[in-house]
């Protein structure tokens, strides 16, 4: 692999100073250890919930190495410094878990005002949603089941809709391109399909309104198929995210104990297959779907990097962006930019005891995925040895 684009950690690392390289080898270290995460994950929430004086330990911590700031203020001279090396930002308010209306209102209110900074900005690329961080999960999953509503849930959903409409309406005011999040199969088909009437509505004459693909389910490409086939007729673009997935363990467990079949794919094997044949797809029809690929995955950005050679498309086209989490994956993004593709990283920030559902979540996820904090440990040694350090 001496010709891999992705090994040069030099360019990866540029920007972390040597006491930054040692804190991320640390880090990385813990998070290799299962056990230690879940151990480690609880202890913290319960020393929170405590008002343990423990903020400051968690902010020189995981905090800093997951997330850009605890303000959107304290976010830009970072995003202005990866900026410098060819990388956006994606500001995300990633605050978790909450169930009450004003605080949906509230998040609400801090996407526009994102979107707002973004079209003030050249390094912010996005705005980011998620779906329940607006409307509670509940009732996602009322209207995904078909469940009639009551009268009360019913107004409820009408709130949802109309905050959904409002923040993808400011994006398309203010020029600025919107990534809705995925989440758990059970609530995702009310998700769609009000992103979808977003998109009806919005993406007339380009991609402001995207949703996410999470490949990881195995009836993924014949729902972007599906997608394309309506946008086509109905003339409208589609805006894809694409990603593996965030939550098969809670996917495959709730399955089994509902007696349903799982819809995750089989093994990595399937879910690896699956991201490739959706991006070949939307790759094979950028006309009429914009793609953002977000992977942490050497293989899947090699793929994407040759068949756009290959279609003559240029590395800059604005119809293809790259992404990655902020505190990871740094050889990909750095490497990728430097070759002149449109790359971004999601930046959480929020306060830090609301942002560690967040945090905790990427924290198990990372340890779930095979080889993930073997390889991130790898390059930070590589880079430390090329230092001296």
């Amino acid at each position: 692999m001496a010709d891999n684009p992705f090994n040069n950690t030099e360019r990866a690392f540029a920007l972390k100073s040597n006491t930054d390289l040692k804190k991320s080898h640390f880090i990385f270290k813990m998070m290799d250890k299962p056990w230690l995460v879940n151990f480690g994950s609880k202890a913290t929430v319960l020393a929170l919930n405590l008002n343990l004086p423990i903020k400051g330990l968690i902010k020189s911590t995981i905090f800093e190495q997951f997330c850009g700031g605890t303000t959107e203020d304290e976010c830009m001279p970072l995003v202005e410094k990866m900026y410098s090396k060819g990388v956006s930002s994606i500001l995300d308010y990633s605050v978790e878990g909450k169930e009450e209306e004003a605080e949906f209102d509230k998040v609400v209110d801090k996407k526009i005002q994102l979107i707002k900074k973004a079209s003030t900005s050249e390094a912010l690329s996005f705005e980011v949603v998620k779906p329940t961080g607006i409307g509670r999960f509940h009732i996602w999953q009322k209207v995904t089941e078909k469940q009639p509503l009551t009268s009360q849930e019913q107004a409820e959903w009408e709130r949802i809709q109309q905050r959904v409409d409002l923040i993808s309406k400011t994006a398309a005011q203010y020029d600025v391109a919107l990534l809705y999040d995925g989440e758990e199969s059970w609530m995702q088909d009310a998700a769609d399909d009000l992103i979808r009437d977003m998109m009806l509505r919005y993406n007339k004459d380009k991609a402001i309104i995207y949703n996410t693909v999470q490949c990881y389910r195995h009836d993924r490409l014949e729902y972007i198929k599906n997608l394309h086939e309506d946008a086509t007729q109905n003339n409208f673009i589609v805006g894809a995210k694409i990603v593996r997935g965030a939550y098969m363990e809670k996917e495959r467990e709730r399955a089994a104990e509902m007696g349903y079949q799982s819809p995750i794919c089989i093994n990595k094997k399937a879910t690896d297959a699956m991201f490739n044949d959706v991006m070949q797809f939307i790759l094979d029809r950028l006309d009429r779907i914009k793609l953002c690929i977000g992977t942490h995955n050497e293989h899947s950005t090699l793929l994407a990097m040759d068949i756009l050679k290959e279609k003559g498309i240029p590395a800059n086209h604005n119809d293809v962006w790259f992404g990655q989490l902020y505190g990871m994956s740094d050889n990909l993004t750095y490497n990728l930019a430097h070759k002149g593709h449109n790359t971004f990283k999601i930046l959480p920030f929020g306060p830090i005891k609301d942002v560690m559902p967040y945090l905790i979540r990427r924290a198990q996820e990372n340890t779930s995925v095979a080889g993930q904090m073997g390889r991130e440990l790898l390059l930070i040694k590589e880079e430390m040895k090329r230092r001296g350090i």
